[in-house]
């Protein structure tokens, strides 16, 4: 890390590597952000790992070398080269939601391919989680899957969901179902707009049951791609009946954790 007589390196590291997109993080050893990056994961995970250090790395304007620990997480989280520690995404997604909203008590992480609802106590450590990983409805590829079958750009689900004057009912949990839906609701001539409310709708609630198991307190943080979907943070607040926090980039919460605990490992030696 250093020789005798230099200063320790001051740059810490979070890589996140997801099954829809990979995330780098750089932090000083304050714990300020200096740089990230998101690319999609691809299906060469560890060159997308590799890729997204590297230009984090370059917007941070920082060199490899005065980077002191790598830590690692996500669903790529062992092949990441040159890594110092392996951390669950769990313990990395409440160490980023607390770090931008200390007061965080529940996390909702909604992904590509999972969702999760991640319980913490007042030091931060986590009490508890759930995760739906074995079906894609209450994830990020649900709406992507109604988004190709509705034709609606998936960065446009949700202004144009805020558009319905009220929003469709969409019963079924499957995601092969609920296309099979939607494409009835349009032959009946319901608005694409009501269908997708309906869609952002149907997400909240399969989240809910996740975040109702673990407890829901106040104050809430929601993390990864969806919650970029203004629709779907409405419906959350809706079903939870409280407000939640969202990053300013939501993205990169998992990474974030992940180079503070980072930077916890190299201010230990």
């Amino acid at each position: 890390m250093s020789v005798e007589g230099e200063s320790a390196a001051v740059y810490y590291a979070g890589i996140d590597v997801g099954a829809a997109n990979t995330k780098g993080v750089i932090i000083d050893a304050e714990g300020a952000l200096r740089g990230f990056a998101v690319l999609p994961s691809g299906v060469e995970l560890a060159s997308a790992a590799r890729q997204a250090f590297e230009k984090a790395l370059a917007v941070a304007g920082v060199a490899r070398e005065e980077v002191g620990a790598i830590v690692s997480t996500g669903y790529g989280r062992e092949i990441v080269p040159d890594k110092t520690k392996v951390v669950t995404e769990i313990t990395c997604h409440g160490r980023g939601a607390i770090a931008q909203f200390p007061a965080t008590r529940l996390v909702i992480d909604i992904g590509g391919q999972d969702s999760k609802a991640i319980g913490l106590g007042p030091s931060g450590a986590v009490r508890g989680f759930e995760m739906n990983d074995k079906c894609a409805a209450g994830t990020g590829r649900f709406l992507e899957v109604m988004a190709r079958a509705l034709q609606v750009g998936l960065d446009k689900m949700g202004p144009v969901a805020l558009e319905a004057e009220e929003p469709a009912t969409i019963s079924s949990t499957c995601t092969v179902f609920a296309e099979s839906e939607v494409i009835s609701l349009l032959t009946q001539g319901v608005p694409i707009s009501a269908i997708v409310a309906g869609l952002c709708n149907a997400v909240a609630e399969r989240v809910h049951g996740l975040a109702a198991r673990v407890g829901v307190q106040p104050e809430v943080t929601m993390t990864g791609g969806v919650s970029k979907n203004p629709a779907v943070v409405k419906a959350m607040e809706r079903t939870l009946g409280i407000s939640v926090n969202v990053p300013e980039e939501p993205l990169i919460a998992g990474a974030l954790g992940a180079a503070l605990i980072a930077r916890d490992l190299g201010q230990q030696e």
